[in-house]
């Protein structure tokens, strides 16, 4: 083979691209935000809030503001010390100001002097949300002036850092008003929940420090205050207020060394899930790190030698396992520290070991002293760990039992299974059905081929309060267990799933919204993975059809039906009320829930089932007249709605 000429490859010197200022971000923007979807778009506001944040940890700010404006753009207003707007010595000519914002990397948090503790790392957080604003406006207020520069068009300065005037009523602090750039967000439409709910949070964790959000947007108008002066002890109680606790305290402690300093807050409740929250320097670590890893080892020591020294364990018995003690715990683990080691720019987790060992000295000294101090909670702590013991025990008898059993059974499908014939996971539909006279409809409008039917009867088994052994024995449970085929819990095999596609069709009203919730938590609960990889699906069936000429149309629900009033005024036809999937011919469910090219059909993403673990766990039984909340989906987005 011959060899190829080197000189002829068309490659040299002028090939090599080198980006500079910004543009880094904007050509790879999921290096530095994670994506370009809705979670990159308010990672910016996160960004520009963390900043203000680092100044109220610092002791210089007490009220940070973030408004959505009437246009879509975002300000975030705070009262700290404002960023300095002299010159900086490296950068002649230009504000130190002008320098945090456009160059990657510069910022008050690498020398140590600007910031002992802070959310940022790797001083991009500012200036990639610039760079990615088709327009950020920075206005400053130090020294009794009020400062103001503008840039455009991906982090372009319009000019230099001016004085505008005075400083209003002598403040200081930091204003950055910014608009995302619609040529790199796939949409750039803020949802305020999810900034409200992290505002909220960022409240918790500094205590005393006011938050207030304001929605000035058209038809969307919102305001909010948060401030909590228990700090973590109250969002310890705003976690569990919807739960029945297992006792009325919260616990806490904290211990702190040079550099670095911890605070813990806990309860248990009387459900059957832990529930930890780690935080870094403000920053939700989300895939946990040292801190936690500390926490968990120290909890299960500590109660171990408790339960020991008190009794409480008989000397025969076997030490309870970390799972068994954290059942039905909610704990807040914050951390600060100077040097924080977060993996990537998101921050996701935290990788300090000198942390773990100050969490864990600090957990087996505290929490043991809390111990001894409340011997009637610390009884219920243990009394709590040893029923789990057992539960578990039973719950892999039940799953051994289920193993054997289908191994007995052949493929162990349920007998009520209508099954498709195609053998081809990827194309496979699994329709999970309120009712046998819905399964039946479902039945005849399928698609033998690859759609699959599986009615079942009401509302399966509240999973959020029972334990595993009593889940794995329901009727209902091992149906769809055993049609699914990828066995449950520790045991899931996401690649053995028979189906790609698993949808929910319940009833368009509050019975049917209630048993998707349950289904909902069940599958985000026993069948993680199946969230995870995207498989589980929400049908939407119309809640009203009417004729429009010889052709019938389908109407989603209430405020579609308004918009089809209002886009045709002269419509004379009654409207049915389609409340009941059993209601339904096949032809009009093949039409609207079951045709591919016509179905209305939701993707359930992990955030969405984690709002239905949050409903499922304040449930009252299985009682409608008793349920507080429910679950309704829709094409946008998951809501938590009062009823």
């Amino acid at each position: 083979m011959a060899e190829k000429s080197k000189g002829s490859a068309g490659y040299a010197a002028s090939d090599i691209t080198v980006l500079e200022g910004l543009d880094p971000v904007r050509v790879r923007p999921g290096m530095y935000i994670g994506s370009t979807g809705p979670a990159g778009l308010h990672h910016l506001v996160w960004e520009v809030v963390d900043n203000a944040v680092d100044e109220a940890m610092a002791g210089y700010c007490s009220r940070i503001d973030v408004t959505i404006l009437a246009n879509g753009s975002v300000r975030v207003v705070d009262d700290g010390r404002g960023i300095p707007v002299d010159e900086h010595p490296q950068y002649p000519g230009k504000s130190a100001a002008e320098i945090v914002l456009t160059v990657l990397h510069a910022g008050g948090k690498f020398g140590g002097k600007g910031y002992k503790v802070s959310g940022g790392l790797h001083g991009v957080g500012v200036s990639v949300v610039n760079a990615l604003s088709s327009e950020l406006i920075l206005e400053i207020d130090r020294n009794n002036e009020h400062h103001q520069i503008v840039f455009k068009n991906g982090g372009k300065p319009q000019g230099k850092l001016k004085v505008t005037g005075p400083a209003p009523h002598s403040r200081t602090g930091t204003t950055v008003t910014f608009t995302p750039d619609t040529k790199i967000f796939d949409d750039v439409d803020f949802r305020a929940q999810t900034v409200i709910e992290r505002l909220q949070i960022m409240a918790f964790l500094n205590r005393g420090l006011e938050i207030r959000f304001e929605d000035l947007r058209a038809g969307r108008q919102a305001k909010e205050t948060f401030k909590y002066n228990g700090g973590i002890v109250d969002y310890v109680r705003h976690l569990n207020n919807a739960k029945e606790s297992l006792f009325r305290k919260v616990g806490s402690y904290e211990q702190s060394e040079e550099g670095q300093e911890v605070e813990v807050a806990f309860q248990w409740n009387t459900g059957y899930y832990e529930s930890i929250h780690s935080f870094a320097n403000g920053i939700a670590t989300i895939e946990g790190g040292m801190h936690e890893e500390g926490f968990r080892k120290a909890i299960t020591n500590v109660v171990n030698r408790y339960a020991r020294k008190r009794n409480l364990l008989k000397e025969k018995d076997e030490n309870l396992l970390g799972e068994d003690i954290r059942e039905g715990l909610t704990a807040i683990i914050s951390v600060r520290l100077a040097e924080p080691q977060f993996e990537g720019q998101t921050k996701g987790k935290l990788g300090n070991v000198s942390i773990r060992s100050l969490v864990e000295r600090a957990t087996n000294e505290k929490l043991a002293e809390w111990l001894e101090e409340n011997p009637k909670e610390g009884g219920q702590i243990v009394a709590k760990a040893v029923q789990a013991s057992r539960a578990r025990m039973a719950a892999r008898q039940a799953r051994d039992l289920t193993r054997r059993k289908s191994a007995l059974d052949g493929a162990g499908l349920p007998g009520k299974l209508v099954d498709c014939s195609s053998n081809d996971p990827r194309e496979c539909e699994l329709f999970i059905v309120e009712g046998n006279s819905a399964g039946g409809s479902a039945k005849d409008a399928r698609n033998p081929r690859n759609q699959a039917i599986l009615p079942i009867r009401g509302k399966i088994l509240n999973v959020e309060k029972a334990r595993s052994d009593k889940i794995l024995r329901n009727t209902e449970i091992q149906a769809l267990i055993s049609a699914i085929g990828a066995g449950v819990e520790a045991d899931f095999d996401v690649t053995k799933v028979r189906y790609d596609k698993i949808i929910l069709m319940a009833d368009a009203d509050v019975d049917g919204s209630h048993i998707r919730t349950l289904l909902l938590t069940f599958f985000f609960r026993q069948m993680t993975e199946l969230v995870n990889n995207g498989h589980i699906y929400v049908a939407q069936p119309p809640l009203y059809s009417t004729l429009v000429g010889k052709e019938k149309s389908y109407l989603r629900d209430d405020p579609e039906k308004a918009k089809f009033m209002v886009e045709n005024p002269n419509h004379k036809n009654d409207f049915q009320r389609l409340k009941g999937l059993g209601e339904m011919d096949y032809d009009e469910l093949r039409d609207t829930t079951m045709d591919p090219t016509k179905r209305a059909l939701l993707q359930i993403t992990v955030e969405q089932a984690a709002l239905a673990d949050e409903v499922c766990s304040i449930l009252m039984g299985d009682d409608v007249p008793q349920r507080r909340h429910f679950i309704q989906t829709n094409a946008k987005d998951v809501r938590f709605l009062d009823i």
